[in-house]
């Protein structure tokens, strides 16, 4: 007999496929890129195990999203969790039969859902004392319901509660198994799973003072325009550094426009200009990498070509889409936080 993971086939899916299968009436309307803006960025703690002698509230919200009633958030061991109303709405149950699961968990004699959804866990090598944490939050007591508690009572309702298998919970099951609930909801909230920015940072800012002022008078550099794209990405947890040069894509693109759209008959020739990579990265064996940089009167053009052409008109998503070391989850909110709003014209 076939495992029963293999029923349903996992799929690929955007977060708006996701997040329209938690809450399909706010789909394209809530979601926005400021609702995505980061707002802490913690390190990654060491999950602690939920026991019985633990007690409720050694945890506290870090971060939290209402989706029109439907709550999601971040605990602060790093813990993505979805609150009572968003479980039941993914399974397709009531609130209540969800509640029923947390006052039933420590029976000593289980019912049969409560022994199919321990064992699910048990699969996946997790163990938890209750099925929700409470934790205190801005004066209301939170019944917080972690992303693994989440996904086996999801299964559970997808593959195995007999004649009350849910056609919501099989197509969420789909679209949700594996790390994609954590990724949605960590997009979701805003919230950076790594914790690792500082060393991004540095290794821009290397960059900065070696080549910040490179490009002769007179002439814009594609790297130091580039700045908002690369901070943006840091900000949404990207490791920028000597494998991912986005300012690299940025230009090559760029030259391909000017070149296709006879630039220099407008604005002058382009010029070359010395830059420099950090001592720790590859590319600084072949220091100075002779660069292109472009007449000033060209850059309301370039400017509106980012805009209009690299971001909106999705060669940055799919620039994106070929960096296999970047977690889906930090590609929307890197493609989210550059709106065209971001970018000075």
């Amino acid at each position: 007999m076939a495992d029963k993971k293999d029923k349903i086939d996992p799929i690929d899916a955007t977060f708006d496929e996701v997040v329209g299968a938690i809450s399909p009436r706010v789909y394209g309307k809530e979601i926005t890129s400021m609702d995505r803006k980061i707002n802490k960025l913690a390190p990654v703690r060491r999950r602690k195990k939920i026991t019985s002698d633990q007690g409720t509230f050694d945890l506290g919200i870090d971060i939290e999203r209402d989706i029109e009633g439907i709550g999601m958030g971040v605990l602060s061991d790093g813990t993505p969790y979805l609150n009572q109303r968003g479980l039941a709405a993914l399974c397709g149950v009531q609130n209540a039969h969800i509640g029923t699961i947390s006052s039933q968990w420590k029976e000593s004699v289980q019912k049969p859902r409560i022994s199919t959804i321990k064992g699910i866990l048990l699969e996946a090598g997790a163990d938890f004392a209750q099925p929700h944490i409470e934790v205190p939050h801005k004066g209301v007591v939170h019944f917080c319901y972690p992303a693994e508690i989440c996904l086996a009572v999801l299964e559970y309702y997808a593959l195995d509660a007999g004649s009350n298998v849910r056609p919501e919970a099989r197509k969420n099951f789909r679209l949700l198994a594996g790390s994609k609930l954590k990724e949605m909801i960590y997009s979701q909230v805003g919230y950076d799973p790594t914790g690792g920015i500082a060393e991004p940072l540095r290794k821009w800012h290397e960059r900065i003072e070696l080549n910040h002022q490179s490009a002769p008078s007179g002439y814009f550099s594609i790297f130091n325009e580039a700045h908002t794209v690369i901070y943006e990405l840091i900000m949404a947890g990207a490791e920028i550094g000597e494998k991912m040069v986005p300012d690299i894509s940025i230009g090559q693109h760029w030259a391909k426009y000017w070149d296709a759209n006879d630039l220099e008959s407008r604005f002058g020739d382009r010029e070359k200009f010395p830059h420099r990579y950090p001592k720790d990265h590859p590319q600084a064996k072949s220091n100075p990498q002779i660069a292109n940089c472009y007449p000033l009167d060209a850059l309301g053009e370039y400017r509106r070509w980012l805009q209009d052409v690299y971001l909106d008109g999705g060669k940055f998503k799919n620039y994106l889409k070929g960096k296999k070391e970047i977690p889906p989850s930090v590609s929307q909110l890197a493609i989210k936080r550059l709106s065209p709003k971001l970018i000075e014209q």
